[in-house]
Order: structure tokens, then sequence, then C-alpha cells
């Protein structure tokens, strides 16, 4: 079994670390400091907020400095995660395998092959061969979860799915940069107009009647635009928590990489 560097603690990110570590592989989890990934109940970010999470029946903790990770490793009792600096951990660590599980869309990836006998791009912008050794398509459709050897995944598409006749208006944006402050908490039913957070003084309104089945952690840092509310109108609290769909097809796509490179 292999030691897998995974990087981003948002849903897919974590849905990854998830089936990988069922999968029996050693998986340590990284971020940046304050990440504003808002599909809380679907993802083990909560960790580097309050030490520890659950998704699934799997437990992640918090390690702190680089010791705490090796150790945490070792002992294997939880996921490890992490916001120690990216590149000291794959000094310190030595990872088999970096999955790039961050979702920057927009983003141009930086090239990561040498970063590990394996390296894994999830989403627009990877190009296997190139940047990554291999890539994941992420996009939603018959191919969603296809492993790539050769090529690039899809450019960024349009419109998020539908949810009983909503898209992109079931999301609040940032519309400024700061510091995330809310009351509530993901699975938490909420009125269309309702007060549901503040950027500074900036009050954020909920944009649909239904369950928060996103919402950025309290004391988090923003990027203007950044996605920090999600309203599922079924009003299903269950929708909230849990490996979703598309982010289990896609981790599914990267244990068969991780099988096919063995």
């Amino acid at each position: 079994m292999h030691i897998v560097l995974v990087r981003g603690t948002g849903d897919i990110g974590s849905a990854v670390a998830h089936v990988l570590r069922s999968a029996g592989h050693t998986v340590l989890l990284h971020d940046t400091p304050c990440p504003s990934h808002p599909r809380r109940g679907m993802a083990f970010v909560d960790a580097l907020y309050e030490g520890t999470t659950a998704l699934e029946g799997v437990l992640a903790k918090r390690a702190r400095s680089l010791t705490e990770l090796q150790y945490m490793a070792q002992c294997g009792r939880a996921v490890p995660v992490t916001d120690t600096e990216f590149q000291e951990i794959v000094e310190r660590m030595r990872p088999d395998i970096v999955v790039d599980a961050r979702m920057r869309k927009p983003a141009t990836p930086e090239p990561q092959r040498g970063l590990a006998r394996l390296t894994i791009g999830l989403g627009p912008n990877f190009e296997a061969g190139k940047n990554v050794d291999a890539a994941i398509e992420t996009d939603w459709g018959q191919e969603l979860g296809a492993v790539l050897w050769s090529g690039r995944t899809r450019d960024l598409a349009g419109e998020p799915q539908q949810i009983a006749g909503h898209a992109r208006d079931r999301y609040v944006y940032a519309p400024l940069e700061g510091v995330f402050a809310t009351p509530l908490n993901v699975g938490r039913m909420v009125k269309q107009g309702q007060e549901t957070a503040r950027i500074g003084e900036m009050p954020l309104y909920a944009p649909l009647r239904g369950c928060l089945r996103g919402l950025t952690h309290h004391g988090a840092w923003v990027a203007r635009g950044t996605k920090v509310i999600e309203v599922d109108p079924r009003g299903a609290a269950q929708a909230a928590y849990g490996l979703g769909e598309r982010a289990r097809a896609i981790a599914e796509g990267v244990l068969k990489a991780v099988r096919s490179a063995a």
C-alpha cells in the first residue's frame, strides 16, 4: 500500500482521502490555513478548525506539526489533516502519490510531476503527461471519473447541476474579501432572504428557502468571488452530509489510477 498526499480538504479532496483510506492506503490531507470550503458536512475541512471531524465513519484529526503528522500517519487511527507548509511535507513524508484535488478551476496549476512517483490532477487545466502523470475528469457526464494518461481534462463548464430547478441561484459568492462570520451551521433550514452570514460588515442572505448544504466555517478568510453559501431547495438535511455522487465518482477514478500504476 502507498502513502498518498491529497491536496485540498473540500468535498472532492475529502472523498478521495476517504476512498483511498478505505482501500488500505495511508492518506495525508493538506490545505492552506483557514480554508473556505462550504460543503463541510461532506468534507474533512472542519478538522483544521475544530481539531477533529468525521465523514461516513472515517475520523480525521488535525496534525499541527510535521512530527504530529508523521506520528498520526504511523498510528493510522485517523486521517491526519494539516496546513503546514506543503513542500516540507513532501520532503519529510516522501509520499508515493500526490493528488491535487484543490479544484481551483480557472487557475493554471503548477507542474507537479516529480513530487512523487505518481502525480494525479483533478479537473480543468490538468494535462496528463505534462503537468501531472494522470488526470481525472471531473465534469458531469458519462466521462465523470475517467482516468486520462494523456491529454487534457475538459475546460471549466458553465452552469452547475440543477437541484429542484435551481442551479447557480442556489449559491452565494463573496462580494468582497475578508473574514467570514456566521452563527449557523451546515444542515440548518433557512428562509429566502434570511441573513445567514457576514463578511466584515457586509450581510449575506439566503438566496432560497431550504437547507444549508454548504456554509463556509466561521472565521475563514474568503477571497472575493469565493462560493460561501449553498442552499438545497429540497430541504432535506441529510443531503448536506456524506460523500456526494460526483465526489465519489471522482474518488473512484483516482483509486483506479492508483491501482493501474501499481
